[in-house]
């Protein structure tokens, strides 16, 4: 405090105890005179002319000229400003705004450098400070760059009052108000161009032609930006050519009268003196309680978000290692071209963002690549967020080994999972077939804390009915139940077919109760699943009651459920009223498809009723479709039983190229039907196709393909 103030600077104040605050107001010199600055000084004149251009002709009516005076090529007036009462609504606002700008900087940094100092103590400081500018300005009648000089000289003598760096401070929080001031500008000027109608009808077709969102709001500001830009440039060839047209004036003699007008309009005025304390009144609201300090800061932050930064500009060099990363390809190493550009450019993470965002619209894969490595930059200033982006990419790819390595990053890193994260890696598991992995994941989710919600419940029970494992997943239904949350009929869905799948027909009428019991009203889909597991059980009176059933809800059964039907009363070998259905149906409308058809020719498969066989292929084929893969596992145990060997062989071969459709009963039915028509090694082969997909081989068809080696005569192999 001592180093700060001096004696000299305390006696000089004694003539400022009725004020608590000291503003300094400068006025420019409109004259052409040289000025001269000093190293140190910032551009002060900047300041005087964007004050002088913001000030009204209203507020210039009112300002004194009797405290005006001239220095160097300068007009500086300095006053102290009291007693601002709540009716003076005719101020500045422009140089209210700025005074209180500098007050509040000068302020922050006071309390930065003496953070044990309390509030008076930084106001009695304030006060010597502005009353120190104002002292000089009134006693040395010199310039700026006098005072600055001056300072610096009393500073070295020891005589001084304030060091060269508490000037230069005070410049710069100046320079600083001045580029605050010039953006909120540009900012009210920017909206002014949003609002024009040029850039209204660009954004109203636009709309027409389907741009929506975000991307119509970044067009909207790029317009307006170009608009404005567009209106400076054709502002300053004005301003130009007026120039030009003063020149030739002065050259015709009219100079001196320029002259004159111009002297006329620099003389110096000044704001009239006022007693008492100051109240800041900026818009209408008085700004002196300290509570709009901080409101000022939330203004600042949300500025932030409203107006962001825009990244470096690219040029020279850096642009051509920019463009090389931009072409390159996934397989290249990348690592010197990145190190390269960040010595070039020296990036934040505004300029990692746009390089990361140019990527992606070039080379999706290339982006996940680089922005992988991007994780690990200093620059980049990495966050939880970006770990969850990238996982979530690679999840929406299905790509879990590169999921799980950012999530190892994240852990070396000691960034520990969200819930958002384990959430995107539930539903990338679940996806993926992958049950333990799936549940580690859900298990997460719940020791953090989190109950999950329909989307984790969705996730998990389809991992447990990919894994074949519907009763898991039913009994997640019921703690959703329990809870008071409502699944989806997808999920309801999903559960019924694959119970439909596995044959549990008690299952699946116990879903289809617990969809009624949800209100969800029964589909032509879900009724043709319950006559499906009802047929697979051997149960065609029940499976007739859900066929019934769709005709009762006023839908059309599809080719689908018919031949479901058709299946059911084949496990009865119920010809007859498989037949009654087929015609009553007929009367209705209903010609039969390909899956009514292959299940009428299994049907004759079994009875070996080959001709009739052959007329239900016929009808397929004029259906101009192929044969099922099932239908071809009824010609071959069909041909088999009869012995024609050709055609049991072609069939045979079909099989065996698509062997993967096999299921356990395809396989056994296959290798009996081989071992009754005596194609015992045939039979064998296909046993060992069966043991090779981990199938297990009933006791039964062991016993028959051991006497069949006994007592069958053999067939040769397909080739």
């Amino acid at each position: 405090m001592k180093q700060l103030i001096s004696k000299q600077t305390i006696d000089k104040l004694s003539k400022l105890k009725s004020s608590s605050k000291i503003l300094l107001v400068c006025r420019p010199s409109l004259s052409k005179a040289p000025i001269a600055t000093s190293p140190s000084l910032p551009n002060w004149t900047k300041c005087c002319r964007f004050l002088h251009t913001q000030n009204t002709t209203a507020a210039a009516g009112k300002i004194e000229s009797s405290s005006s005076s001239w220095v160097g090529g300068k007009t500086l007036s300095a006053e102290i400003l009291s007693d601002q009462t709540e009716t003076d609504d005719n101020d500045d606002d422009t140089m209210n705004e700025f005074l209180s700008r500098f007050v509040w900087i000068m302020r922050g940094k006071l309390m930065e450098v003496y953070p044990d100092f309390d509030k008076k103590t930084i106001d009695g400081m304030l006060l010597v400070i502005v009353g120190k500018v104002v002292s000089e300005l009134e006693n040395q009648g010199g310039g700026l760059d006098q005072i600055v000089e001056g300072g610096s000289a009393a500073s070295g003598d020891g005589d001084g009052d304030f060091s060269e760096d508490l000037w230069k401070t005070v410049w710069e929080v100046s320079n600083v108000v001045l580029e605050d001031m010039e953006k909120a500008k540009r900012k009210e000027k920017m909206k002014s161009f949003l609002q024009a109608e040029e850039v209204k009808e660009m954004c109203r077709f636009a709309g027409e032609v389907g741009i929506r969102g975000e991307m119509l709001r970044e067009y909207r500001f790029k317009w307006a930006r170009e608009k404005m830009e567009e209106t400076e440039f054709y502002h300053s060839l004005e301003c130009r050519f007026k120039e030009e047209e003063e020149q030739k004036e002065a050259e015709n003699g009219i100079g001196v009268a320029v002259e004159q007008r111009d002297e006329e309009e620099s003389k110096v005025v000044s704001l009239p003196k006022r007693r008492g304390k100051i109240n800041y009144k900026i818009y209408g609201l008085d700004l002196s309680d300290s509570k709009w300090s901080q409101v000022a800061d939330k203004i600042h932050e949300a500025e932030k978000i409203m107006w962001p930064q825009e990244p470096k500009q690219i040029d020279g060099k850096c642009k051509i290692v920019t463009d090389k990363i931009l072409s390159s390809q996934e397989e290249d190493d990348l690592s010197p071209l990145i190190a390269e550009w960040v010595q070039l450019l020296q990036p934040s993470r505004l300029d990692w963002i746009n390089l990361l965002d140019r990527l992606k619209e070039r080379n999706a894969t290339l982006y996940l690549k680089i922005a992988e490595h991007v994780l690990g930059e200093e620059s980049f200033q990495t966050n939880k967020r970006d770990y969850s982006k990238l996982i979530d990419a690679h999840a929406r790819d299905n790509r879990p080994e590169d999921a799980e390595r950012i999530i190892k990053k994240m852990s070396e890193n000691g960034i520990v999972p969200d819930i958002l994260t384990s959430t995107t890696m539930l539903h990338m598991y679940s996806k993926a077939g992958d049950l333990d992995r799936a549940k580690a994941a859900f298990e997460s989710l719940r020791t953090q804390g989190f109950l999950p919600e329909v989307g984790v419940y969705n996730s998990m029970i389809l991992a447990y009915v990919n894994a074949g494992n519907p009763k898991l997943g039913e009994s997640l239904i019921r703690e959703m139940e329990a809870r008071g949350i409502t699944p989806s009929k997808e999920i309801f869905m999903a559960l019924l077919r694959s119970y439909v799948q596995h044959g549990d027909v008690t299952g699946a009428q116990r879903i289809a109760n617990t969809m009624m019991l949800f209100r969800f009203q029964h589909t032509l889909e879900s009724c043709t699943l319950l006559v499906e597991a009802y047929g697979k059980a051997g149960d065609p009176d029940h499976a007739r009651g859900w066929f019934d059933s769709v005709i009762n809800l006023g839908l059309k059964p599809d080719d689908r459920c018919i031949a479901s039907m058709i299946a059911a009363y084949e496990k009865k070998n119920l010809l007859d009223d498989a037949l009654d259905l087929l015609l009553k149906l007929e009367k209705d409308g209903f010609e039969p498809g390909v899956a009514t058809y292959s299940v009428l020719v299994d049907w004759m498969v079994n009875m070996q009723l080959i001709d009739e066989a052959e007329q239900l292929l016929g009808k397929i084929a004029e259906q101009g479709e192929a044969p099922p893969f099932k239908v071809h596992i009824s010609l071959c145990d069909m041909y088999a039983r009869a012995n024609d060997e050709k055609k049991a062989l072609q069939a045979l071969g079909i099989l065996e190229a698509k062997q993967e459709q096999l299921g356990p009963e395809e396989f056994e039915r296959i290798i009996q039907a081989l071992i009754a028509g005596g194609f015992v090694q045939d039979a064998l082969k296909f046993r060992g196709l069966m043991e090779a997909r981990r199938f297990a081989v009933s006791e039964k068809l062991k016993v028959q393909l051991q006497a069949s080696q006994t007592f069958l005569r053999r067939r040769p192999s397909v080739r």
